[in-house]
């Protein structure tokens, strides 16, 4: 891919079984790919996998907390040239109740907050790009959002429930970014990666019986395929549109748009 056509990506949580199976097929159709995440042993491992794989792969990491404002910010700040893909794929799954050097639960922090802090900064890079889209990678396993108790100050914290919370968010806001980020020509759409075997799932108390290459396909097909800027707002599974209950509710979604905006 030539310099004037080279694209760049942004893989959050890209170190853990999908995020690296997303940037590793990115890497290998040319695009210059950057992996997020906090552990920055896991991520110089990353990298020189992928390296090792495709010598000529140009790839490099940032050192980001996902749940921490700061830490994105500070992202935002230094980042230099334009952003043609944004994948949102970091999450956590603690089975205890944890929380922020913020104060936030640390699910809607990380898998919420997240997700939000990075498609409003990070857009502006984006703005007028060609071909510029977010993907969010959010999952068929969603429901049960408590816009009233969003952070389980109120409710008995439960991992699993508070997973099904945060990948509801993910597929409300998928929505409330492609109607903001529509005349900026940045298509915003998100997916389930099937049931992947990983440390999140496993944690959630779930195997999962799908390969990491498997669960990177519909992200990674959203992300470079035509149907990724075809379509906005919407939600895909095995790389099929599928009619997503949340996102008919358009009351809530604006609802939970203005909570997240207020910690930005």
């Amino acid at each position: 891919m030539d310099q004037e056509n080279q694209k760049t990506a942004i893989v959050t949580g890209a170190y853990g079984a999908i995020g690296f199976a997303i940037a590793r097929k990115l890497a290998f159709l040319d695009y210059e790919v950057f992996l997020l995440g906090r552990n920055e042993r896991r991520l110089e491992e990353a990298v020189a996998t992928i390296q090792a794989l495709k010598p000529d792969a140009k790839v490099w990491y940032e050192l980001v907390d996902l749940s921490s404002l700061s830490s994105i910010k500070d992202l935002y700040k230094r980042w230099e040239g334009p952003l043609h893909i944004l994948i949102n794929n970091a999450a956590t799954t603690p089975r205890e109740r944890r929380t922020t050097n913020d104060g936030f639960e640390l699910q809607f922090a990380t898998n919420i907050l997240g997700y939000f802090r990075m498609m409003h900064y990070f857009s502006e890079y984006m703005t007028g790009k060609k071909d510029a889209r977010i993907v969010n990678v959010a999952s068929s396993w969603a429901g049960d959002l408590d816009i009233n108790d969003l952070q389980f100050e109120h409710r008995p914290y439960h991992n699993d429930l508070a997973y099904r919370q945060s990948k509801q968010a993910n597929r409300m806001l998928t929505v409330a970014f492609a109607e903001r980020l529509d005349n900026f020509g940045i298509a915003v759409n998100a997916c389930h990666p099937r049931d992947v075997n990983s440390k999140l799932s496993n944690n959630l108390g779930y195997g999962g019986h799908e390969s990491p290459e498997t669960g990177a396909i519909t992200p990674v097909w959203l992300a470079t395929d035509p149907a990724g800027i075809n379509y906005t707002g919407k939600y895909f599974e095995n790389k099929q549109m599928v009619q997503c209950e949340f996102s008919k509710n358009k009351v809530a979604i604006e609802e939970l748009y203005r909570y997240c905006r207020q910690f930005t």
